[in-house]
Parts: C-alpha cells; sequence; structure tokens
C-alpha cells in the first residue's frame, strides 16, 4: 500500500478529531458529526473514493468494536439483567423483523425472501452506534448497562437470522430439520469458539507482566475470536461478545497485570475511537454517494416500518416484566424504542445479501437510507431524550465532559 493511498484515511482520522473536539465543545453527539462530516466530504471536488464493504466492516471494523463493548460490561451486572435482554433480544429482534418484512412485502412489493432479509437485517439495533451514544451520554448505570447488553444480544440473533435467510435464499428446504440444527451451531458455536479463544489467551497472559505484550494478546482475542467463528460459519459477534465478556472479567481479576490492566483499557478505548470514525464517516461518505431520490418513498416506507416494528417489540415485552425486579419504568422504554440506531452492521448485512435476490440494489439503498435517519434523526435527539427523563449522569450542557466513542 503505497503513500498516496494512505493519504484519505490520513484526512479522515483528521476530520474525526476535529470533529470530536467540535462535538465536545457544542454537546452534540459523536457519531452524528462524524456523519455529517462524510456527507460533506461527499460533495467536495475529487471527493476520495473509500467504499464501504462487508469485509471492511466484518473483518476490520466490527471485531475490534464488539469485543471492547463487551470487555467494559460487568457480568455480574449483565447475568443480572438477562432474562430481560434475551427476551428482548430474541422475541424483539423476531418481532421487528416479521413487522418489517411483512410491510415491505405488502406496501412496498418486495418478494418474500428479500422483504424478511431486509426486516431482519434492519431489525437488530447496532452496538456500535448505540454505545457510542450512550456512553457519550453517560446515561444511567441500569439503562446503559440494558441497552448496552440487548444490542449486543440481538445483534447476534439478528447476524444469526440473516444467515438462515441466506442459506434459504441458497436453495436450502426451510425445513426445521435443516434450520434448527444451522442456527444452534451458528449461536452455540459462536459461544464456544469465544470461550476457546479467550481461555487460550488468559492462559498466555498470565505468563507475562509486558503491558505490550497483553495488549498484543487481547488484540488476537478480538479478531481471533472473531474471524475464527465466521470461517466455521458460526456467528463471529456472538464470539467476539463471549472473548470480550470472559476478558474483561476474568483477565481483570487475574490475568493482567496491574500495570497491564490501566493500559489495556487505555488501548481499547483508542480503538474503538479509530474504529468508530472510521465507519462513521464511511456510512456519511457513501450515503450521499447513492442513488437515494430514486427510493424515496420506499425509504419513508421503511423508516415508518422500522419505528412501528421496535415500538412493538419494546412496549408489549416490557408488560411482560412489569411486576417483577426486571421492571422496565416508562422512560427506560421510551429511551430503548427512540434509542434503537441503526448502524454498521445492517450495512455490512445488506451489502451480503446474494445477487440472487431480486431487490438486492433496493435493499442496499435502503438500508442506508434508514441508518443515516437512524443517525441523523434519532442520534441527534437521543441527548435531548436522556435529559428530558432525567437519565443522565451529567446536567443538561455538560457534554463537554463527556469522551467520544
Amino acid at each position: 500500500m503505497t503513500g498516496a493511498s494512505l493519504a484519505p484515511i490520513g484526512v479522515l482520522l483528521l476530520v474525526a478529531c476535529l470533529i470530536a473536539m467540535l462535538s465536545r465543545r457544542l454537546g452534540l453527539p459523536y457519531i452524528v458529526g462524524l456523519v455529517v462530516a462524510g456527507f460533506g466530504i461527499a460533495l467536495l471536488p475529487n471527493a476520495p473514493a473509500l467504499p464501504l464493504s462487508r469485509g471492511l466492516i466484518f473483518n476490520v471494523l466490527l471485531p475490534p468494536l464488539v469485543f471492547e463493548a463487551a470487555l467494559q460490561l460487568e457480568w455480574r451486572r449483565f447475568r443480572g439483567e438477562l432474562p430481560l435482554t434475551l427476551t428482548l433480544a430474541f422475541a424483539g429482534v423476531a418481532i421487528a423483523a416479521a413487522v418489517v418484512a411483512a410491510g415491505m412485502h405488502y406496501a412496498a412489493g418486495w418478494s418474500w425472501i428479500g422483504a424478511a432479509m431486509f426486516g431482519m437485517l434492519i431489525a437488530a439495533t447496532d452496538p456500535v452506534s448505540v454505545i457510542a451514544a450512550f456512553r457519550e451520554m453517560r446515561a444511567e448505570k441500569r439503562l446503559s448497562m440494558v441497552v448496552e447488553s440487548e444490542s449486543l444480544l440481538n445483534d447476534g440473533v439478528a447476524a444469526v437470522g440473516f444467515a438462515m435467510l441466506t442459506a434459504i435464499a441458497a436453495g436450502m428446504a426451510p425445513s426445521a430439520a435443516s434450520v434448527v440444527p444451522q442456527f444452534l451451531w451458528t449461536l452455540g458455536g459462536g459461544l464456544i469458539v469465544g470461550l476457546a479463544v479467550s481461555g487460550v489467551i488468559l492462559l498466555i497472559v498470565g505468563r507475562t507482566d509486558d503491558p505490550l505484550v497483553e495488549i498484543t494478546l487481547t488484540t488476537i482475542a478480538a479478531y481471533a475470536s472473531f474471524l475464527i467463528a465466521e470461517e466455521l460459519h458460526a456467528s463471529g459477534i456472538i464470539s467476539a461478545l463471549a472473548a470480550g465478556l470472559v476478558v474483561g472479567n476474568l483477565g481483570w481479576g487475574a490475568a493482567l497485570s496491574e500495570e497491564g490492566k490501566t493500559r489495556v483499557q487505555y488501548a481499547w478505548e483508542y480503538f474503538a475511537f479509530l474504529a468508530n470514525s472510521l465507519v462513521f464517516i464511511l456510512i456519511g461518505l457513501n450515503t450521499a454517494s447513492l442513488p437515494l431520490g430514486k427510493l424515496g418513498s420506499v425509504g419513508a416506507i421503511a423508516i415508518v416500518l422500522v419505528l412501528l416494528g421496535r415500538a412493538i417489540s419494546i412496549y408489549p415485552l416490557a408488560v411482560l416484566f412489569g411486576g417483577s425486579r426486571w421492571k422496565l419504568p416508562p422512560a427506560y422504554q421510551h429511551t430503548l424504542f427512540w434509542g434503537g440506531l441503526r448502524g454498521a452492521l445492517a450495512l455490512a448485512l445488506a451489502l451480503a445479501v446474494p445477487a440472487t435476490v431480486p431487490e438486492r440494489t433496493a435493499i442496499i439503498v435502503t438500508a442506508f437510507v434508514v441508518v443515516a435517519f437512524s443517525i441523523l434523526v434519532q442520534g441527534l435527539t437521543m441527548p435531548w431524550l436522556i435529559n428530558r427523563f432525567g437519565l443522565g449522569e451529567l446536567p443538561p450542557g455538560g457534554a463537554e465532559a463527556s469522551r467520544p466513542g
């Protein structure tokens, strides 16, 4: 790779730094600023052509982002919310996907397989978008835990469901005998790979007290867990989630040295900042170059259906926990609904739709429309919503103290 080919990336990172400084001063969501900056760059003469491909998202950007998010989750609190978050993840994704799929089939005239694939890929809230936004706003600890956990889990569930639909589109008979074993392997295999990789890495980490080696080994854990699982046709997202939870909870307690803990945490905050910056600038850059006008009405239909599906997957399911210790206050429910941001994962899955699906191009463009709306409209209004319900740890106007990414 030549210096000239690296120059656009350097420019994007410089823009990301400037956006980070500006968003901190203005108290605006960092990810919104990045997408807007990407739009602006795309309108300049001789704008860099940096396509946002599935390979870039899955093989480079998503592994460290999922791993870093899981690394920060405290297992005791994560486990305490599992009955709620698993219900929201599994049942919620199924409900939201069904609502969107039915709507796109009947309202937009898409084939059932195209509508189902779009419904599944857009049903999950993207952890990259959600976690970046909620950390920046420093929402209440329980709210952050529920939002982040549900986002990571339903992200994995949607990816597994999408893999099933891809197999059906390729000719697999949609029967319980064929779908159930593959679903269990995709989910369970990802968990097994993540636990195995993180276990081996912690055994090695325990034999060194060199912080640089420890940072390198945790980086290997992030990428190896994700990529090995994907190679075995299991869920890389579930695998990286499991690996991050193990390293973040067992590693802090025993394997990592005292100096290593601090350095590893700072290193992963930087990795997340770097990956977030590239993801959201590229989203803006690529969205601006798409023929969005040709699918304006379809995009509007999709946005309405996605919001409707999210509402139906949150409010009725929350009622099930009304009399339990997992009860979600109304303010939490509204925040979960409106804070269901979409991002890089939806675009990666859209780009992976097989060419045999008639609506492939329309799915990609519509996914970009929904993601852009999610980040620019929902993301921009989330700080107001958090402050409106008094769910933030920072007072209104105190966002300048937050750290983006």
